[in-house]
């Protein structure tokens, strides 16, 4: 189980799932694999279909600072919470602080590791400025 509360998994926290006619497995690396010399099982392997959403990167930023502020007014404001040091940021400050966040940590994964995952995928939802699909590729199966 993962806690975006603490922003990071809980150990001792488990869900099991006993066969599922239907399982939805949603994350940023889920299509991730290894290298050619790697020969690990990765949960991708196991998937019988794959969606990526995908966006132009100037939209995504943009989402994700909008989606900063509101979390800075909702859930940064729980003194438990990981990110509470961001709860008391004007809406410039936060602007400020979500861009930095997202060149240094979130954007260069998006770059290094969810982007090259985008052509293992089944089908690809690409979303316009308003999150509207614009386009889909469905890969012949």
């Amino acid at each position: 189980m993962y806690s975006h509360l603490r922003y990071d998994r809980v150990p001792q926290e488990q869900v099991q799932i006993h066969q599922p006619d239907i399982l939805i497995i949603e994350g940023l690396n889920v299509l991730q694999t290894g290298t050619e010399e790697d020969r690990r099982l990765f949960v991708s392997d196991l998937f019988d279909f794959s969606i990526y959403v995908d966006a132009d990167e100037e939209h995504i930023l943009r989402w994700y600072v909008q989606r900063f502020r509101r979390l800075r007014d909702t859930a940064f404001r729980d003194p438990r919470s990981y990110f509470t040091r961001y709860s008391e940021l004007s809406d410039l400050e936060a602007d400020e602080v979500a861009t930095l966040i997202w060149r240094q940590i979130n954007g260069r994964n998006l770059s290094e590791n969810i982007l090259p995952t985008r052509s293992r995928a089944d089908l690809i939802l690409r979303k316009g400025p308003d999150h509207s699909v614009e386009r889909i590729w469905l890969r012949k199966l």
